[in-house]
């Protein structure tokens, strides 16, 4: 399978190690910058680590036109919708970076362009090995009920990663530690526990940082299914640690912390599985390994090609969106808000 990969932004070297090691046969054809001198050199880097030719293109027809299998879209969120608009016009199945655009309403927009052809987000979180045996736990039943949710992302971010230009503003992120870091957080919480019916939240700019948007974030939350739960998230948390889902059950305590799971039985017995790694949660947002990344490409490469739906699908992320807007609101009126899923 060829791949167009649109976008060469800070996470473009970890799609290209996920390309080189990736099990599923696909492989980078060609690569879509806005700056065809600039394109060219990344498309010659690539080459270099991937062993083979990638072309440069210098618009969105000239790489439709080549009739890739698949496109992998990274692009700030601000820098979506023509391309999305014109992939999905050409069939072309998209896995896309999140957060898919700045709004809901937005967001809802470029998903609803897919309504004829595969869309997946890079929810990577899920493929890891501790969130798969959780949801398999959970499916079970061997948990119990989920009576409460609590999500923490104590991330830090220096001011260097902030003076990037439209870093952390509205215009061009669609926010701050909400939908740019914590977002990944939220979906796996979703994707583990089901959606959230309404929320109360406070977000605000810190003095540790100067951005538009907001580098702390809190909410408490319900759950459709009637449990409880509470969001704390923030780039503040000097020198940064690891995110965590920590699930109260009728059965145990479940912590998920990373890719690390541990599992404390209310009889008094105690599981743990996994190991913790570094998730990109200090100065350095890219201190991560790309094996998540090559997960959720190889299962969105064999969604694409037997015809299933992919591990993290369009239509899902609109449900943190939903959440992100719901805080939004929460904050500015201080009141509670129901989630307009």
């Amino acid at each position: 399978m060829n791949a167009l990969l649109i976008g060469m932004g800070m996470v473009a070297q970890t799609h290209l190690l996920a390309l080189r090691d990736n099990g599923a046969g696909v492989r980078l054809g060609g690569v879509l910058g806005r700056d065809l001198a600039r394109t060219r050199a990344f498309a010659d880097q690539a080459a270099d680590l991937l062993g083979y030719p990638v072309d440069a293109h210098k618009d969105i027809d000239a790489a439709t036109a080549t009739k890739p299998d698949l496109a992998i879209l990274i692009t700030p969120p601000n820098a979506r919708i023509e391309h999305a608009q014109a992939l999905s016009a050409a069939g072309i199945p998209t896995l896309m970076e999140k957060p898919v655009e700045r709004t809901l309403e937005q967001a809802r927009a470029i998903v609803g362009l897919y309504h004829n052809v595969p869309l997946g987000i890079v929810f990577q979180h899920r493929t890891r090995a501790a969130s798969q045996t959780l949801m398999k736990r959970l499916e079970s039943g061997d948990l119990g009920e989920v009576v409460h949710v609590e999500i923490k992302v104590p991330w830090w971010r220096d001011q260097a990663y902030y003076d990037e230009p439209g870093r952390g503003s509205y215009a061009r992120d669609g926010g701050g530690v909400m939908i740019s870091q914590a977002i990944h957080t939220l979906d796996l919480a979703l994707w583990l526990c089901g959606p959230v019916k309404e929320l109360q939240a406070q977000m605000r700019s810190s003095p540790l940082h100067r951005l538009e948007a907001e580098d702390i974030a809190t909410a408490i939350l319900t759950f459709e299914s009637g449990a409880t739960g509470m969001i704390s998230a923030t780039t503040c948390a000097y020198p940064g640690g690891t995110e965590s889902i920590t699930l109260i059950t009728t059965k145990a305590r479940v912590h998920l912390e990373g890719d690390a799971l541990r599992l404390d039985w209310i009889d008094g017995e105690t599981e743990m599985l996994g190991t913790d790694q570094s998730t990109g949660g200090g100065a350095d947002p890219m201190a991560f390994t790309h094996g998540w990344h090559q997960s959720i490409l190889e299962d969105f490469a064999q969604a694409v090609r037997i015809g299933r739906a992919p591990l993290a699908m369009g239509q899902e992320a609109l449900r943190v969106h939903a959440v992100i807007d719901a805080m939004t609101r929460a904050s500015a009126s201080g009141q509670t808000e129901k989630v307009r899923a």
